[in-house]
């Protein structure tokens, strides 16, 4: 039960903060173009500091193989979410299916993962938590895209894919701090502070950002769609549970910090870029905006007990 608290104590900051993002909309605050240009510094600028700021530590051989395992671990939880996601995404129809798969798979682990990781577990549980956001970016980039181009993507498109896959902010950001990592590279303290001053503006505007679009969703529809109810289920509790049956044979071999990092990534809700994507390529954006909205808000009581559940069920040893 404290465990719960804990955790809980943590979430309802951050929706505190998204409270604060949603009083903004509200008041004019901020418009649509300046939450553009939020998340765009958030994306360019903060992330990858955050990145290079949790990296920098002193090599350790056992940190490596617990990155490796993790990297295993959050591309194999993709891949098996991605084959069920077919199975039960398939009868939606054509502008439906793609943004209900999307939804089952991809969580808001950036967004949402991260902050809650830094909260409960500190620079640790971050360092392993950039695993699952790098995996998601893998998979977003190419079969998330895939899917909601279908069949209408030129070999053009295919190699613009690649290369956002390949080079894109998150991957220059994990190149980099994993670099100093490996080589106990400290960075020089003025541009050392800069970096982590950078970093710590994540929280606070990530979650501005989601307060924002929050209190311009409109969800009276969705909450008649079967589908809605289907995705909520898997995102928010199916998928996590799952993965936590999956990671428990395993703790003797797993350092607890990273498995729990794992699930506080796999429990968040249905990722922002779910929304945009429908928005560029045009599938259901009422749908999706509506579960990105929903998850979020129903994350507020699931991500508490689910993570809870996680650390009792695997203690410290």
């Amino acid at each position: 039960m404290d465990n719960f608290f804990i955790v809980a104590k943590q979430v309802w900051i951050l929706f505190a903060l998204i409270g604060a993002g949603a009083l903004c909309r509200k008041t004019r605050l901020v418009d649509e173009n300046s939450v553009k240009g939020i998340v765009n510094v958030l994306v360019i600028a903060v992330t990858p500091c955050l990145i290079v700021q949790v990296f920098q530590r002193p090599f350790e051989p056992e940190m490596l193989r617990q990155l490796g395992l993790s990297f295993l671990v959050a591309i194999l939880a993709h891949m098996t979410i991605i084959a069920f996601s077919g199975l039960l995404g398939r009868n939606s129809g054509e502008k439906r299916m793609p943004v209900v798969r999307l939804a089952m798979v991809f969580s808001n682990a950036g967004f949402m993962g991260i902050p809650l990781e830094q909260a409960i577990l500190g620079d640790k549980g971050v360092f392993f938590g950039i695993t699952y956001v790098a995996v998601f970016n893998l998979f977003m980039w190419s079969w998330g895209l895939k899917t909601m181009l279908g069949s209408s993507s030129g070999r053009e498109g295919r190699q613009a894919v690649i290369r956002t896959m390949i080079v894109n902010p998150g991957t220059v950001g994990l190149a980099t701090g994993l670099t100093l990592f490996l080589f106990s590279i400290r960075l020089p303290e003025v541009v050392a502070t800069p970096v982590s001053m950078m970093a710590s503006m994540n929280t606070p505007l990530a979650m501005l950002v989601i307060g924002y679009y929050l209190a311009g969703a409109k969800l009276g529809p969705i909450a008649q769609s079967p589908e809605a109810y289907l995705v909520a289920f898997v995102r928010l509790v199916a998928y996590p549970l799952a993965l936590i049956a999956c990671l428990i044979p395993f703790r003797g071999i797993f350092e607890r910090d990273m498995m729990l990092a794992l699930v506080t990534a796999a429990s968040a809700p249905v990722a922002a870029m779910v929304a945009m994507f429908a928005a560029k390529y045009g599938r259901d954006v009422d749908l999706s905006v509506g579960l990105v909205s929903g998850t979020t808000l129903l994350s507020m009581l699931t991500m508490p007990v689910i993570i809870a559940l996680a650390m009792s069920l695997i203690p410290a040893i």
